[in-house]
C-alpha cells in the first residue's frame, strides 16, 4: 500500500481491464539434418531466406558420406520452405566425423616457408564447401612521408601499421627489410619487427628520396559448390594489434556470433604472432616481396633502370591464392545425432567450459518453434538403413511430445509402393506428428541443362504450406487443398481408390489433380485417438495452450482469491471472443463457442491451501469438411412442396 503521510495531491495509476493475451506464432519452423558447412553444435540461427541458409549453412551441392553420394535434402527442403510460403526457420546440421581426432573433417593448409614458425589456414566448419580458395592482395597507399619543421613526419600512419619503407640512397631495390611494423619508441615512431627496434623515423630523409608507403590486405574467399558467391574484405592490417586487424578479423575464437557465422576461415599461427610484417612475409613469401612488391614502389626511371627492363605489377599480380584441401562430409549421421545432447560442462578442461548442445536439443530453448522435421531421414529404407531411420522418427516424434507446443512432420521413405508405407505408418502412433506420402520431384537445379529430375522429401514443401495456411487463414484451417510449388510431380501419382486406401490410416498422400495441380491431399495426424484426429485439429490446441500459457504469467503469485478469478477469466474469455470472431471455433455466439470457470466450482480447499489455482476451458473447435457430400435426387414438376 502507498503511505500518505504529508498533505497533498496523489495522482496513482490503476488498471481496470482484465489482461491481453497474444496469440504465439504457429508458423517458426526447425529442421534438422546434414549440411555442406555450417555449425555442429550451439543455437541454431534463425533464417528468413534461402540466401541466409546458403551463407551459412552451404548451398544445393551434393553430400559426400565416405564413397556415397547424397542428394543435399536439406538444401531442396529450405529451398522449398521458403517458396511454399514459409518466412522464419531455425536449421541444426547433424555431422558425424569419420575420426575421433580433433578438427576431423575440416578443410586445411600449412603455408609453405614458414620455418620455424608455423602458420595454417583452417576453415571454420568441417565439410566439403571447406575446400575454399582463399586470395590475399596487398594493396598500398601513396608516399606518405613527408618533411616537417621538426623533422621527417608520417601522415596517416598509426602505431601497429605495416610499412614498406623504401631508401633513396640505394642504387639498387631493398630487400626484406624494406617491410616494417611501426612502433611507438616513446614519443616517435620508429620501425622493425614486432618490439624489435631496428630504424628510427628520425633516420628518415624525404629530401633523399626516402619513401614510406602503408601496406594494407584484401582478402577474397569462395567456397566449393557451383553456386557460391565470392566474399571479401578490404582495408585489412597486416599487423595483429592493428586497427582493423586480418588476424583479429580470421581469427579461430570470434568475439562476436555474427563473425562466427560469417567468416569462413581461420588463420592459426602455432605461436603467438605480434608482428604484422613476418605475417607478410609467411603469407606471401620472401622472393614474392623482393620481387613484386618492390617493383610496386619504383618509379618509371627505376624501372627503366633494371637489367632486363621492369614493369610495374598489374594488381591482379600483387595477390595470392591458397585451397584448402581435405575438408569433408563425414559419415552419414547416426540416428544419435540427431538425438544430440544437453549442453554440458566439459569435464575434460579446467576452465568452466562447457560442451555446446547438438542436435534436436538445439530446439529445447527456442520457445518460437512450433514445427518440426528432418528432411532426407528417411532415405534409403529398403538399403539397409531401417533401423536408423525407424530411431530417428521416434526421436522426432519424442521430442514434440515432450515440448507440447510442436508438431514433427514426418518423410515417408523414397522409393516405397502401398504396402510398405501401411507397413511404415504402423509402426506410429502420436497425436504429435503427421506422415506424407509420396516423395515429390523437382527439377535439378545443379543440372545445367535444366533437365534432370530428382526426387527430394515433402517436409520442406509441407512446413511451408503449414506456414502459408496459418497466414493466410489461421492455424485452425487445415493445410491441405494446397498447390506444392516448385514441384513437378510425384515419385507416384496416386489415384483416388489408392489413397481410398491411405487416408483412413493416417497417411497424408500428394495427388495431381487435371486443370488443378500438384496438392496436398491430406491434413491427418498418425494417431489412433480420434479426437486428434487432424493435424489442424492439433496445431490449434498446440496455439491455444501456448498463448493462454503466456499470456497468464502474471498470475503466478497473486493472491488467489475471487478477484484473480475473475480477472483470468475475463483474460481468457476475451481471448476466446476473438478467436471465435476468426472463425477459429463453432457457435452461433460466444457461449457456443466456449466456456471458461474458474470459481469455487474448479478448485477445493485442499487446492487453495496448496497454491493451486485451477481453471477450466472448453472450446468447440472447428474442424476440416473433408468429406464434401452432395444428395441429389430427382421429381416431378408436378410434385408439391
Amino acid at each position: 500500500m502507498p503511505e500518505y503521510l504529508a498533505p497533498g495531491v496523489y495522482v496513482e495509476e490503476v488498471s481496470f481491464r482484465s489482461k491481453s493475451i497474444e496469440g504465439v506464432s504457429t508458423s517458426v519452423a526447425g529442421f534438422i539434418g546434414p549440411t555442406r558447412y555450417g555449425p555442429t553444435e550451439g543455437p541454431p540461427e534463425l533464417l528468413t531466406s534461402f540466401a541466409d541458409f546458403d551463407r551459412i549453412y552451404g548451398g544445393l551441392d551434393t553430400l559426400e558420406f565416405g564413397a556415397d553420394q547424397q542428394v543435399n535434402f536439406m538444401a531442396h527442403a529450405v529451398r522449398a520452405y521458403y517458396d511454399n510460403g514459409g518466412s522464419k526457420l531455425y536449421v541444426t546440421r547433424v555431422y558425424q566425423p569419420t575420426t575421433d581426432e580433433d578438427n576431423a573433417g575440416f578443410a586445411n593448409l600449412t603455408l609453405p616457408g614458414t620455418s620455424p614458425s608455423v602458420i595454417s589456414l583452417r576453415a571454420r566448419f568441417p565439410g566439403r564447401a571447406g575446400n575454399m580458395r582463399i586470395s590475399f592482395a596487398l594493396r598500398s597507399s601513396p608516399n606518405l612521408l613527408v618533411e616537417n619543421t621538426t623533422g621527417p613526419m608520417l601522415v596517416g600512419v598509426r602505431t601497429n601499421d605495416v610499412v614498406y619503407i623504401k631508401d633513396g640512397t640505394l642504387s639498387s631495390p631493398p630487400n626484406i627489410g624494406g617491410v616494417h611494423d611501426v612502433i611507438q619508441d616513446g614519443d616517435q615512431q620508429a620501425f622493425g619487427r614486432g618490439t624489435t627496434i631496428t630504424r628510427r623515423l628520425s633516420e628518415l630523409s624525404p629530401a633523399s628520396g626516402d619513401q614510406v608507403f602503408r601496406i594494407t590486405l584484401s582478402v577474397r574467399v569462395r567456397r566449393s559448390g557451383r553456386f557460391e558467391d565470392e566474399q571479401g574484405w578490404t582495408d585489412l592490417s597486416p599487423h595483429p594489434n592493428g586497427l582493423n586487424s586480418i588476424s583479429s578479423l580470421f581469427t579461430e575464437n570470434p568475439d562476436s556470433r555474427q563473425k562466427y557465422l560469417t567468416i569462413p576461415f581461420a588463420i592459426i599461427p602455432e605461436e603467438q604472432l605480434d608482428s604484422g610484417a613476418d605475417l607478410i612475409e609467411w603469407l606471401f613469401g620472401t622472393n614474392f616481396i623482393n620481387d613484386e612488391l618492390v617493383r610496386n614502389f619504383l618509379t618509371d626511371a627505376e624501372l627503366n633502370n633494371q637489367s632486363p627492363i621492369q614493369t610495374r605489377p598489374k594488381p591482379s599480380e600483387l595477390e595470392v591464392s591458397y585451397v584448402l584441401e581435405n575438408g569433408n562430409d563425414g559419415l552419414l549421421p547416426a540416428a544419435i545425432e540427431y538425438a544430440g545432447r544437453e549442453m554440458q560442462r566439459d569435464g575434460s578442461v579446467t576452465d568452466g567450459s562447457v560442451q555446446q548442445s547438438t542436435g534436436l536439443e538445439t530446439f529445447v530453448d527456442i520457445e518460437e518453434i512450433s514445427i518440426v522435421a528432418a528432411p532426407g531421414h528417411s532415405v534409403g529404407y529398403k538399403g539397409g538403413n531401417r533401423p536408423r531411420v525407424d530411431q530417428i522418427v521416434q526421436y522426432l516424434i519424442t521430442h514434440c511430445e515432450r515440448m507440447r507446443y510442436r508438431v514433427a512432420v514426418l518423410d515417408s521413405p523414397n522409393d516405397q509402393v502401398l504396402s510398405e508405407i501401411q507397413e511404415f505408418r504402423g509402426k506410429l502412433d502420436s497425436k504429435y506428428a503427421a506422415l506424407y506420402y509420396p516423395w515429390i520431384k523437382i527439377v535439378d537445379p545443379l543440372d545445367p541443362d535444366g533437365r534432370r529430375e530428382i526426387f527430394v522429401p515433402p517436409s520442406g514443401f509441407v512446413a511451408g504450406i503449414y506456414a502459408r495456411t496459418d497466414v493466410n487463414n489461421g492455424v485452425f484451417k487445415a493445410p491441405a487443398n494446397e498447390v506444392t510449388l516448385g514441384g513437378i510431380g510425384f515419385e507416384l501419382l496416386l489415384n483416388k481408390a489408392q489413397q481410398d486406401i491411405l487416408n483412413p490410416l493416417g497417411i497424408n498422400c500428394f495427388r495431381f489433380f487435371e486443370g488443378r495441380g500438384f496438392r496436398l491431399w491430406g491434413a491427418r495426424t498418425i494417431s489412433s485417438d480420434p479426437e486428434w484426429k487432424y493435424i489442424s485439429v492439433r496445431r490449434y490446441f498446440a496455439y491455444l495452450e501456448h498463448s493462454i500459457d503466456k499470456g497468464t504469467q502474471w498470475a503466478v503469485f497473486e493472491n488467489n482469491n475471487e478477484p484473480l478469478w475473475s480477472n483470468v477469466r475475463n483474460t481468457i474469455a476475451d481471448f476466446l471472443v476473438n478467436e471465435w470472431r476468426n472463425g477459429a471455433l463453432m457457435g452461433l455466439k460466444p457461449d457456443e463457442a466456449f466456456f471458461v470457470r474458474c470459481d469455487r466450482s474448479t478448485m477445493t480447499q485442499n487446492d487453495l491451501d496448496n497454491g493451486r489455482l485451477i481453471c477450466l476451458i472448453g472450446v468447440a473447435v472447428v474442424k476440416p469438411a473433408e468429406f464434401v457430400i452432395f444428395r441429389i435426387g430427382q421429381f416431378t414438376a408436378d410434385r408439391k412442396t
